[in-house]
């Protein structure tokens, strides 16, 4: 299979592909004085400057050229210390620009002008630095798809400086990026890949300099070309952001000898220093990770857990080179200890602390490439031990440990290739001292493309270990190989995946399960330049089909279509069918050597979106499922989300979605006496109520309030016990807590951002949660919304400030000093 596979692709790869355009070319010009960063381009440095021009669309009409009276022009000097771009972007009325303020890293509804560069010339992997219509910054770092399929990493940030300009015939702007932004080799003459984006907010019209075509694959790669840039000298990339926070918490305990009210004072440092004019190492020292915004947490009915976004910003700013492989889940760095949920009890015992999470101690992250295209990734962290502590009936206490002294490690050797292709060797261990066990998780990642760029291999190879703490070691083994057309208006791939029963990359990724062999077919066709109702539309289809890997057996058989599509007026529209065969899933009753024959069902869903860049937009996501386990299974998703801009400081945000379960079968508990599955009939209504404010006072200060309020009640209407054969028989007996379930999460997040001087920021917040499942299950949304109100409530105020020293200006203040 794998042989005719290669064959198959080798053949494939020969066929005629697109011609590449000719790359645009730009010559910077070196400058002795640097221009004023006032956003008006009137200094002598900006004077006889090759000018970057005629852009060219990618949306809404992938193409089309700019026209001379909205056309843009930039241009680029440099000196010894940094380079500098100045652009202007001509309207032919100030009514035309989107001028909404931002705090750092949000666009919002502005228009921008954007540069990435690839200082490697290796058309995989570049920085962004963009600058709003409002003088709000964003930046960013592009690496090739992630296992999500996303190329931009907008958590990256670095320290630079802008100034706009808004006049009656568009705007212009002025930008200073210095060498320690950026990493580059050091060698006499540099020759960049470059991209200039420009983005008009209110036809939702973004346009590039290089043009990008939408049938090609790959971004980065369809850039264009910097030169004239000579004898550049890397600086010493050394600074250090030490911060101060207190935090007081109120929650009513109302206990004697448990104070309701607590505070605390923390301080630490992070430090990023430039080992050399490729590697950076980045250190948190005691991080304060206390202002992140909550988690989106939920009543969970599945087998298997929940994942949560990750948003600490250290283990999402430049973390691209330990993404490879998906063997990096960082939630379970300083995550919920191994054995939150094993402490067992005597009688007359309670639990009276159980931390939910670990202490992180301190992290570490080495990240680079050389100019041969080698990039290495070393990341480290460590992470305390956590105890629980447990009373009896006369107040004695004791701790019970629930979590070891760890280490965690991944190691990244990533080698560009020609044609845009990557090999990449990633290992991963985590070390747990003690009697626990530790983990091991390694392998290789290809993404090969050919001459063209229009065909692809891509795909993995694991190997996992499981050792110590007593146990046998238990090694398990994956891969994944996925070729196909990758360029043009129509694309398909063929994929094969396997996880035998022993692989586990859990310790520091994330997997729901193993023991399976999984085939994927996709199809899609897009037309980028329709000619009447829309500017894009696609459509496309998928057939999955899944068995086990140990004691093989059929789990499911999928057939997927859907359709998407972009207006004239910019509304969005996309429509897609699921239809699921009756399967095996080995999973839902928690319980090894059972299956449940899942019913097969169909689910058709519709979505439409209005124009973003209006005063008011919002739209509906709809769902309609069905399910044919004999009892009329029926489900539904209705999300409604409305976005009103207020002005250009002022906004206001609400997401509701309504998702009611009738007639549905599935896991419930399990019986004391033989400890076997009891699946139930059950109805599950969930409400999640998501509001949010924004108020932006200038480009450096901000208040953002958001609201989230999560309701899920459970009825079990009858219950039924799970034969060999995989199907359920109703239970003439109930002698088991069957009790419905009631869950209200309520979450309040308010932050107020002062980024007083470039790279530092004073922070206030203000977190307010509450938790219940006690409440009774025959009421609805209305009045358990009311009820949680009622609940007692957890607050949590905190400020923090962060400062950033940079060390080359320290030592240019000593040097004039």
């Amino acid at each position: 299979m794998k042989v005719l596979f290669l064959a198959l692709f080798l053949s494939i790869v020969t066929l005629n592909a697109f011609s590449q355009k000719a790359k645009k070319t730009l010559v910077a010009i070196k400058t002795e004085t640097p221009p004023k960063m006032d956003g008006v381009l009137d200094d002598a440095a900006w004077q006889n400057v090759p000018i970057a021009t005629d852009f060219v669309e990618l949306q809404p009409n992938a193409g089309t050229h700019e026209k001379p009276e909205e056309r843009t022009e930039v241009k680029i000097i440099y000196d010894n210390n940094a380079i500098y771009v100045g652009a202007r972007m001509y309207e032919t009325s100030s009514d035309k620009m989107a001028k909404e303020i931002a705090t750092r890293d949000n666009v919002g509804n502005a228009d921008f002008l954007g540069i990435i560069f690839d200082t490697y010339q290796d058309g995989i992997n570049g920085t962004g630095f963009f600058v709003t219509s409002a003088n709000s910054q964003f930046d960013a770092k592009y690496t090739p798809p992630d296992a999500n399929g996303n190329t931009e990493d907008p958590n990256w940030n670095s320290v630079w400086t802008s100034k706009v300009h808004i006049g009656e015939t568009g705007w212009s702007v002025e930008m200073r990026i210095p060498y320690s932004a950026l990493r580059f080799a050091k060698k006499d003459v540099q020759t960049w890949g470059m991209n200039l984006i420009r983005k008009r907010q209110r036809i939702q019209q973004q346009l590039f300099w290089n043009e990008i075509d939408p049938k090609a694959n790959g971004f980065i790669n369809q850039e264009g070309i910097l030169t004239g840039l000579e004898k550049l000298n890397p600086p010493v990339r050394l600074a250090f952001y030490p911060y101060f926070s207190t935090y007081v918490n109120h929650y009513p305990y109302n206990t004697a000898g448990v104070p309701n009210t607590k505070a605390s004072v923390n301080g630490g440092m992070d430090v990023k220093y430039g080992i050399n004019d490729a590697f950076t190492l980045d250190l948190t020292l005691i991080p304060d990770f206390g202002q992140v915004q909550s988690d989106n947490k939920v009543l969970n009915l599945t087998p298997f857990e929940v994942e949560y976004n990750e948003n600490r910003a250290f283990f999402t700013e430049g973390t691209e080179l330990f993404n490879k492989g998906n063997l990096f889940y960082s939630r379970r760095v300083g995550g919920q200890p191994i054995h939150h949920d094993d402490i067992a009890t005597s009688k007359g015992e309670e639990i009276i602390a159980n931390p939910t999470e670990t202490k992180l101690l301190n992290a570490i992250k080495l990240s680079g490439r050389l100019s041969s295209g080698l990039g290495i990734g070393m990341f480290n962290a460590i992470t305390n031990t956590a105890y629980a502590t447990i009373e009896d009936s006369l107040g004695n206490r004791r701790r019970v440990q629930t979590s070891p002294l760890a280490n965690y490690n991944i190691l990244v050797f990533d080698q560009n290739l020609k044609n845009n292709s990557a090999i990449t060797l990633i290992n991963t261990n985590v070390n747990r001292f003690g009697k626990d066990y530790s983990a091991n998780v390694g392998g290789f990642v290809y993404n090969l493309n050919n001459k063209k760029n229009t065909y692809k291999l891509r795909g993995f190879a694991m190997m996992s270990n499981l050792y110590g703490g007593g146990m046998k070691t238990n090694t398990g083994y994956s891969y994944e190989v996925i070729g196909g057309k990758s360029s043009g208006n129509f694309t398909w791939d063929i994929g094969q995946d396997m996880v035998d029963s022993h692989y586990n990359s859990n310790d520091l990724g994330i997997m729901y399960n193993n023991n399976y062999l999984e085939h994927n077919l996709n199809l899609q066709y897009t037309n980028y330049k329709p000619k009447h109702l829309f500017t894009q539309y696609g459509v496309w289809t998928n057939n999955y089909y899944s068995r086990r890997v140990n004691a093989s057996n059929y789990q499911n058989y999928n057939q997927n279509f859907g359709g998407f599509g972009t207006f004239k007026n910019l509304w969005q529209v996309n429509i897609n069918g699921h239809y699921r065969f009756e399967g095996n899933d080995f999973y839902e009753a928690r319980t090894d050597g059972l299956r449940y024959r899942s019913p097969r069902n169909f689910m058709l869903n519709w979505n439409l979106s209005t124009n973003r860049s209006k005063m008011v937009s919002g739209g509906f996501w709809y769902s309609d499922t069905w399910v044919w386990n004999g009892k009329g299974g029926h489900g539904n998703d209705l999300e409604l989300f409305l976005n009103l801009r207020l002005s250009n400081k002022f906004s206001i945000n609400e997401d509701i979605t309504f998702s009611p379960r009738i007639n549905y079968l599935g896991f419930s508990t399990k019986d004391t006496v033989n400890n076997s599955p009891i699946f139930a009939l059950r109805n599950v209504h969930t409400v999640e109520n998501i509001f949010s404010l924004k108020y932006t006072f200038s480009a450096t200060m901000g208040l953002n309030l958001r609201l989230r309020h999560y309701w899920s009640k459970v009825n079990n209407k009858e219950f039924y016990n799970l034969g060999k054969d995989g199907y359920v028989s109703a239970l003439t007996t109930v002698d088991f807590d069957h009790a419905d379930r009631n869950v209200n999460i309520w979450n309040v997040d308010m932050v107020y951002v002062w980024q007083f001087t470039p790279g530092s920021e004073l922070s206030l917040a203000w977190k307010n949660s509450a938790f219940n499942s006690d409440l009774p299950a025959n009421e609805g949304y209305l009045n358990n919304l009311h009820n949680t109100f009622n609940l007692p409530q957890n607050n949590n105020f905190s400020l923090k400030v962060l400062y950033y020293i940079d060390f080359q200006a320290l030592r240019k203040r000593h040097d004039k000093g």
